[in-house]
């Protein structure tokens, strides 16, 4: 090994903890666990209980992987089980080592509808929506800490946690008919897995609370105009627009595995540092509402969010 290379390796191995742990922006890890009031394996007794769709992944030649959420039927909102095969499928990811980008996208011309409502109903008390809240912040968190340059592709609607999943990928295209909204406000909480944190951090303080708080319909041109999508695609039709999307990305992932995968952890560490505390206090903020006499009116008065 060459001195140089030795004495880089020597100042890793002696850095103090904290250093070390930003410098590898924790891939792998929860951002929760049980001295904090999480339990992931009562969580997920929870969850299997709520059936229906799955999350597909498909790991291309090229490096790309694309992940699809699956559940039409329900314009791709998550199950239970979903919820689940999505930290699945993140972990496949965090140890695919010739990845370098990847697209999230959803089946049949729609991205997502957000959370499945029967599961929602279910799991009505203040408790149970906190440890949701906690399962879904830790795994959208390991979804935008890949050393996978990512974007999310967006066809149809993206509400409620379908607009939350859009925010932990690196970038977002549209299409023209498309609709980013988070409805959350009209189902009496806030966000609940991380993405009022993300938005701050992609269209600033100002712009994100007037896109919440007035549960704005962004539409395609609306969210390029505020920062919150790169482009607007040409094609609508589900195969044409994938295809626009890959091209899109590759131009970005142009090289070896271990130097893109390097850059993206390099600048996936500079937004770490407060990160983790911003968003502890967006999941303190969601246990004073969720299961609160606003959001129990609201999903007894509209079921589900209606466009």
């Amino acid at each position: 090994m060459e001195p140089k290379q030795e004495m880089a390796r020597s100042l890793l191995k002696t850095s103090p903890i904290p250093i070390k742990t930003k410098l590898m922006h924790q891939i792998g890890l929860s951002l929760y666990n049980t001295s904090q009031g999480f339990h992931e394996d009562e969580v997920k007794k929870k969850l299997e209980q709520f059936p229906g769709g799955s999350i597909d992944l498909q790991k291309e030649d090229s490096g790309i992987g694309i992940l699809t959420l699956n559940n039409p039927s329900k314009k791709n909102a998550f199950s239970g089980v979903m919820m689940l095969q999505l930290l699945e499928k993140v972990i496949e990811l965090e140890n695919w080592t010739e990845g370098k980008g990847l697209i999230v996208r959803g089946a049949k011309n729609t991205f997502s509808s957000g959370s499945d409502l029967t599961a929602v109903k279910a799991l009505g008390t203040p408790e149970d929506g906190m440890a949701i809240c906690m399962f879904m912040q830790n795994t959208l968190t390991r979804l935008r800490r890949l050393p996978l340059i990512s974007v999310a592709l967006v066809q149809g609607w993206a509400l409620g946690g379908g607009a939350e999943v859009t925010t932990a990928c690196d970038f977002r295209l549209m299409t023209t008919e498309s609709e980013i909204r988070f409805v959350h406000k009209e189902m009496g909480i806030i966000p609940s897995w991380g993405g009022a944190t993300r938005l701050v951090e992609i269209i600033g303080s100002r712009q994100a609370l007037k896109v919440l708080s007035g549960a704005f319909k962004l539409d395609s041109k609306k969210a390029l105009h505020i920062g919150m999508v790169e482009e607007v695609l040409q094609s609508s039709h589900e195969t044409e627009c994938l295809k626009e999307a890959q091209e899109w990305l590759q131009q970005f992932i142009e090289g070896p595995p271990e130097v893109i995968r390097a850059l993206k952890k390099s600048v996936s560490s500079v937004r770490e540092i407060c990160f983790e505390e911003a968003l502890q206090t967006e999941r303190d903020l969601l246990g004073t509402l969720w299961g609160g006499p606003a959001n129990l009116e609201a999903i007894a008065r509209k079921g589900k969010f209606n466009k």
